[in-house]
C-alpha cells in the first residue's frame, strides 16, 4: 500500500492540467486562431508567424517528459503570442508546482482561474498547491468547488475530506469521505482517517464500520502497525505505540515514515539517542522529509549538542522555510549563546510564520530584555501571558485531539 492515496492525485496532476489547458483552448478557439493570424514580433525573438498552438503543443510534450525549463521557456513564449490563453497559465502552474515553487505557482493558477473560471482541473490545482503547503483552510473552498461541479471525482472530495480532517471539522470530514467508500475501502489510510473522523463526530455505526474494515484490510501488515501505532502515540500510550511501530519497522526497514513515527515515540519518553537514531534512519529513507531534520533539531538541543542542532534545523529550513519551530529552536540556541541578534533574527522569523504563538512571543521577550530593550520585552512577555490565558481551552482541545506532526497522511511517496 502506499504510504498516501495523496500519491495517485499528485501522479495524474499533469492530466487534469492538461485537460484543463485543452478545455481552455477548445473554449475560445477564435482567440487561438486570431493569435496565429496576427502574431506580432516578440521581446523573445520570435518570428511573427509563430504558431502558438504548435509552441503549445511542443511545452505540453516538454512537461510530459518532465524537461521543465524547455516547458517554462515554451508556455511563456506562447504567452507573449496569446496572453489570456488559460491553458499556458496552468500548465505554468504546474511546472511551479514541480519545483515546489508555490508563490510562483498560484500566480500563474490564479490568471488561468481568471481566464477559465469554468474549468474544475485549474481550481483543483490552486487547493492542491495550497494543500501541499498545509494551508487546508485555504484549499477548502477550491476543493468545495470542484467537488460542486464534479460530486463522483475521486481526487478532489478525497482531499477536500482531508482538509476537512485536518481542520477538526470531523462531520464534513466523515461525510465528504464516506461516499468514496466503494473505491478506498481497501486503503489503510483512508479507513483510519474515516474511522477517526467518525468517532469523533459521534458516528457511531460508521466508526465501528470503518474501524473492523481497517483491521480486515490491514491486520498484520506494517502499515497497519504503524497506523495503529501512530493512534496509540496520539493517545500518549507511548508504550503501546512502541511496540506497534517497531512491529512496523521489522515487518518493513524501509516503510516511509514508520522510523519517523519511532523517533517521535522515543523522543516522547525522553530517549534522545534512540529518538536521533530513528530520525536519521527515516532521513535514509525520506530523504526530502524537512520534518526529519527538524526532529532531529530538537533532539540534539535537549542532548545539548548545539553544533548539530543548528545544522539540522538550518537543513530543515532549507527543505521547507515555513517550519517555524527550527527558526525558533535556532533563537533558543542563540540565545543560550549570547548571540542576542542573531536569535531576534530568527525568533522574528519564526513569529512571521506563527504570530498567534504565545511561545515564540515568550522567547521573544527573553532575548529583548537580554538586549536592554526592557519596554519591549515586557510588552512581549504581557502578550505571551494574555495569549496563554485566552487561550488555554484551546490548547487543552489541542492536546485530546493530537497535534503531532502526521506527514505519513499528507506527504506523497517519493
Amino acid at each position: 500500500m502506499s504510504s498516501t492515496r495523496i500519491v495517485s492525485i499528485v501522479s495524474t496532476l499533469l492530466l487534469v492540467v492538461g485537460g484543463a489547458a485543452a478545455e481552455s483552448q477548445n473554449s475560445s478557439p477564435s482567440t487561438t486562431g486570431n493569435a496565429q493570424k496576427s502574431a506580432p514580433a516578440t521581446s523573445s525573438g520570435l518570428p511573427a508567424a509563430a504558431d502558438p498552438a504548435q509552441l503549445f503543443q511542443q511545452g505540453q510534450e516538454a512537461l510530459n517528459h518532465g524537461r521543465l525549463d524547455e516547458a517554462d521557456r515554451t508556455f511563456r513564449e506562447v504567452l507573449a503570442l496569446n496572453p489570456r490563453l488559460a491553458g499556458a497559465y496552468a500548465n505554468l502552474g504546474v511546472v511551479y508546482m514541480r519545483r515546489k515553487q508555490w508563490t510562483k505557482a498560484l500566480e500563474m493558477l490564479n490568471k488561468a482561474e481568471r481566464l477559465a473560471p469554468q474549468v474544475a482541473g485549474i481550481r483543483l490545482n490552486i487547493g492542491l498547491a495550497y494543500y501541499r503547503q498545509s494551508e487546508f483552510l485555504k484549499a477548502i473552498p477550491e476543493f468545495e468547488s470542484v467537488v460542486r461541479d464534479q460530486p463522483d471525482a475521486l481526487q478532489p472530495r478525497h482531499l477536500l475530506g482531508l482538509c476537512y480532517f485536518f481542520a477538526e471539522r470531523w462531520a464534513d470530514a466523515a461525510s465528504t469521505l464516506e461516499p468514496l467508500w466503494t473505491q478506498e475501502s481497501t486503503q489503510l489510510n483512508y479507513l483510519y482517517i474515516l474511522s477517526i473522523a467518525a468517532h469523533r463526530a459521534g458516528l457511531k455505526e460508521l466508526d465501528a464500520k470503518a474501524t473492523q474494515q481497517l483491521v480486515k484490510a490491514g491486520e498484520g501488515s506494517p502499515e497497519f502497525h504503524m497506523l495503529i501505532g501512530k493512534g496509540h502515540l496520539n493517545l500518549e500510550q507511548y508504550d503501546m505505540a512502541l511496540s506497534e511501530l517497531q512491529a512496523a519497522v521489522q515487518g518493513d526497514p524501509k516503510l516511509p515514515f514508520a522510523h519517523f513515527n519511532l523517533g517521535l515515540t522515543y523522543l516522547k519518553k525522553q530517549n534522545y539517542e534512540q529518538a536521533r537514531d530513528e530520525f536519521l534512519k527515516d532521513a535514509a529513507v525520506e530523504p526530502d522529509l524537512a520534518l526529519n531534520y527538524d526532529e532531529l533539531g530538537d533532539v540534539y538541543s535537549f542532548m545539548q549538542q548545539d553544533g548539530d542542532a543548528e545544522k539540522s534545523y538550518r537543513e530543515a529550513l532549507r527543505r521547507d522555510p515555513r517550519l517555524s519551530n527550527s527558526y525558533v529552536g535556532l533563537a533558543k540556541i542563540y540565545h543560550r549563546q549570547e548571540k542576542y541578534a542573531q536569535a531576534l533574527r530568527a525568533i522574528d522569523s519564526a513569529e512571521k510564520l506563527a504570530p498567534h504563538a504565545s511561545n515564540i512571543h515568550y522567547l521573544r521577550g527573553q532575548v529583548l530584555l537580554r538586549m536592554g530593550r526592557k519596554e519591549e520585552g515586557k510588552k512581549e512577555m504581557e502578550t505571551s501571558i494574555r495569549m496563554d490565558n485566552e487561550r488555554r481551552a484551546e490548547r487543552e482541545k489541542q492536546v485530546e485531539s493530537g497535534t503531532l506532526p502526521s506527514p505519513e497522511l499528507t506527504e506523497d511517496e517519493r
